[in-house]
């Protein structure tokens, strides 16, 4: 099953595909935490198979909103790609990475992207992302972990790297939490019918490729990232993981940062395509 949300910000309506066919998702409830909560997916399922949801016709021009509606959380993993960790100057890490975004970074897949205020170092990130579809504490093993994932995302994990790693304070969350900064979509996946095991997730700037790499060099796969967290911390349902970036990035010193004008997109294959513009910021 796919989730996506259709329509001008502030107004999308929430969509599933279900075997080809788009439904109005509304009679659910719109994808944030409430609707991993009450068993949405399985839901949609039954009111489909009985006849009872509405298909929809889409127009092709409609925007895309985050299939994100809301969340509580958005965890990030850091260097969890051997390459990347290398071109950022580090070993790969023993153990998982975390920082934090605001929920309020969240944004469409192809909205405009205003630079935060003085930024010279915006830097893009094709990044898988995890959707955790049940509470999540304490898991027992690997394999019950993989059982509280609910779907899988692209993402944009956008970093300010100035912000991040000069006037950081030792930790990196100052330079992932401008506005806008974590775009969604255009669709979750169901955990049911996706595998994320061995996929190729891409990036370009202006059309000339930037990253290139398979999940299949994660250093901690999904259900790894999902199981050391809860350890740690109680995850929610909605709750967002992005599982970090290969290498291809501006840290590099390969790469100019992002300016006004410029042109990024990130792909993984199953999990759609973003584009956005940035903008230069403005009061």
């Amino acid at each position: 099953m796919k989730l996506t949300r259709r329509g001008e910000a502030g107004f999308e309506i929430p969509v599933a595909e279900i075997d080809g066919i788009f439904y109005d998702a509304s009679p659910v409830g719109d994808f944030g935490p409430a609707f991993w909560a009450t068993g949405g997916p399985k839901m949609l399922e039954e009111l489909a198979a009985e006849g009872k949801l509405t298909p929809l016709q889409l127009a092709e021009e409609a925007r895309y909103g985050s299939p994100v509606a809301s969340s509580s959380a958005v965890i990030c993993i850091g260097q969890n790609y051997a390459a990347h960790a290398a071109e950022s100057g580090a070993e790969p890490p023993e153990h998982p990475i975390v920082f934090l975004k605001t929920p309020n970074t969240i944004a469409g897949p192809d909205d405009e992207v205003t630079l935060a205020r003085g930024s010279e170092k915006t830097d893009w990130e094709v990044e898988l992302a995890i959707v955790i579809g049940t509470t999540t504490a304490y898991c027992e093993s690997i394999e019950d972990a993989a059982q509280h994932i609910g779907g899988y995302v692209l993402a944009n994990d956008l970093s300010e790297r100035h912000f991040q790693l000069a006037v950081s304070g030792g930790q990196w969350s100052k330079g992932k939490c401008s506005p806008g900064y974590m775009p969604l979509g255009p669709w979750i996946v169901t955990a049911d019918d996706f595998d994320p095991s061995d996929l190729n997730l891409r990036s370009w700037v202006n059309g000339e490729t930037r990253q290139d790499s398979r999940t299949s060099d994660m250093i901690f796969s999904c259900a790894e990232i999902v199981h050391d967290l809860s350890q740690h911390m109680q995850l929610e349902p909605g709750d967002i993981i992005s599982t970090g970036t290969p290498e291809g990035v501006a840290v590099s010193g390969r790469f100019a940062y992002l300016k006004p004008g410029d042109v990024v997109e990130v792909e993984i294959e199953g999990l759609g395509r973003q584009r956005q513009t940035y903008s230069a910021w403005r009061k």
